[in-house]
């Protein structure tokens, strides 16, 4: 392996999932503000919306989302504005 490829801050990160609570580490050069303590040892956290233990294409799970209800909020909000 060729020496001093990598950036400074390649390091250790922990990337953890805010909908299921899944804590993953892998090395990245990620900038993060917090950090968590994951068997002791302290790592950068960067937190994210969904990942592959949430993702329903990975999951074989479908999410349900409310789209009926968004879809009437609208109509309801811009029912003023419509044209007769």
């Amino acid at each position: 392996m060729k020496a001093d490829i990598h950036p400074d801050n390649y390091r250790l990160v922990a990337f953890k999932d805010m909908s299921n609570d899944d804590v993953f580490i892998t090395k990245s050069t990620v900038n993060a503000k917090e950090t968590i303590n994951v068997d002791g040892v302290e790592y950068p956290l960067v937190k994210l919306e969904i990942s592959r233990t949430s993702h329903p294409y990975y999951t074989g799970k479908s999410k349900l989302v409310d789209t009926a209800g968004r879809i009437d909020k609208f109509k309801n909000k811009y029912s003023k504005f419509k044209k007769e």
